[in-house]
């Protein structure tokens, strides 16, 4: 088969500081070159960080604390890791550890109870002591869950069905708290300074600021984010309860809020994927519009761009069309991640055509079909004059991105999706692979399939990163 061209799209801007439109593709260097995006815009004097810990080991998490105070040099990633100079130097605001009588300190003798599993146990003691903390809700910004290797047999090998990360986010969100699970290896790390930076950044944004903003999109597109948990259930082993989440992101990429509920008419299942009846479709559209406008002063995009990685049945369609007005475009596009295409380089060296020492540059994309593209979202970046290549010596496949309804140009889809790829605000990375409009929107529908009362209403994405 012959292919038309491919394109390469340049790597995507971030913005910082909002009042001097100072911009980077590199967000650590932009954080420490002209600091985060809204640190002028909505300044945060101080965070203030609470713990939930065992007995005797305040000391690790003060400690912690202490670090981000401090200069770090990278020992890893040396080609793209950044110096870390302090978390106010970087962020402009402190960092500090409430007063020791707010946290609460958990026995362990206390924790696992005798013929209690551990787990349950230990989840328990955890969401008791959350309960407990929300009503100081208003004496701290983040809620610090410190979980030790010797707690470890409630937190590893654990049933199918059951994931204490998530229990804790979605127990903490229900009440409102931004929560950072720490465990022991981000206490003995090697690289303190790639540590720094992660929980940092982390620590910004749970706080409620926004660290960067993408460059280089339109200000009239927004995004959405599709992603379903279906709940089994353990007496009958069938699956009965679905439920779906639709994550809004602004056209710069920054998150607003989520929508959660139940979804009563499924028209078929592929596997574990769910498909929606028309009807549950146009709700669900409806409901991420509506969030939309709420924050936008009941402004509506011109075009609205929805994600995921399942195809979209013609029901789906039909729903997605009644729900959305005809003068805002509409796409559709399925993202899809395990392709069996792979792009090798081919360069002119001494007269003769051979593969490049490097992989194919990211951005590059080619379309195989009419309503079908590649796009090479890991790839080769060229970073202060040299090539860094984050995943290392391997060959990138690309995404598989198929629209089933729109007419915008593949250029366009293209440099919106390499974009969201830069937009998780959940460690240091120059990018992912999938968009963050999927990253965040199968987050969610891991944490929400397991919490009864996480549906019907909005909530904030930064309490589940």
């Amino acid at each position: 088969m012959e292919f038309s061209a491919y394109q390469t799209l340049p790597e995507p801007k971030l913005i910082f500081e909002a009042f001097s439109n100072a911009q980077s593709i590199h967000p650590l260097r932009g954080l420490k070159n002209f600091g985060p995006y809204s640190f002028k815009l909505n300044p945060i004097s101080t965070i203030k960080v609470a713990c939930i810990y065992p007995q005797g080991s305040y000391n690790t998490i003060e400690n912690l604390i202490n670090e981000l105070q401090s200069n770090h040099i990278p020992k890893e990633r040396l080609n793209y890791l950044e110096e870390f100079t302090g978390f106010k130097n970087i962020f402009r605001t402190n960092v500090e550890m409430v007063d020791k009588q707010v946290s609460i300190a958990l026995e362990t003798n206390e924790v696992f109870k005798k013929d209690v599993p551990p787990h349950i146990s230990l989840s328990e003691a955890i969401s008791n002591a959350i309960r407990d903390m929300s009503k100081k809700r208003f004496e701290f910004d983040i809620l610090i869950i410190y979980l030790p290797e010797s707690w470890s047999v409630g937190f590893e090998n654990l049933p199918e069905n059951f994931d204490l990360h998530d229990f804790i986010k979605a127990t903490a969100a229900m009440q409102n708290i931004a929560s950072q699970v720490i465990n022991d290896s981000a206490i003995k790390y090697k690289c303190r300074c790639s540590v720094m930076w992660r929980l940092a950044i982390a620590f910004y944004v749970k706080a409620g600021g926004i660290p960067w903003k993408l460059a280089t999109i339109d200000q009239d597109s927004a995004f959405i984010g599709l992603s379903y948990a279906m709940r089994l259930n353990s007496n009958t082993n069938k699956f009965e309860f679905t439920t779906c989440c639709s994550q809004v992101f602004d056209s710069d990429g920054t998150g607003l809020e989520f929508v959660a509920y139940d979804a009563v008419e499924i028209e078929s299942r592929q596997g574990n994927n769910p498909f929606l009846s028309r009807g549950e479709m146009l709700k669900l559209m409806s409901k991420s519009l509506e969030l939309y406008q709420k924050k936008h002063a009941g402004k509506r995009p011109k075009r609205i761009i929805v994600h995921k990685t399942t195809p979209f049945t013609q029901s789906e369609i039909d729903g997605a069309l009644d729900a959305i007005p005809s003068n805002i475009n509409l796409e559709l596009l399925q993202i899809v991640q395990d392709t069996n295409w792979k792009g090798i380089k081919y360069v002119e060296r001494s007269g003769r055509r051979m593969a490049d020492y490097y992989p194919l540059n990211r951005g590059s994309y080619v379309q195989i079909g009419r309503h079908e593209v590649l796009l090479w979202t890991q790839g080769n970046v060229v970073l202060n004059t040299k090539n860094y290549f984050k995943e290392g010596k391997n060959i990138p496949s690309p995404l598989l991105i198929r629209r089933f309804t729109g007419d915008s140009g593949w250029d366009a889809n293209c440099q919106a999706i390499l974009g969201l790829t830069k937009m998780n605000w959940n460690h240091d990375a120059l990018y992912d692979r999938l968009p963050v409009t999927l990253g965040y929107a199968r987050s969610l529908a891991t944490t929400i399939k397991r919490m009864n009362n996480l549906i019907n209403k909005p909530y904030e994405f930064r309490y589940f990163i």
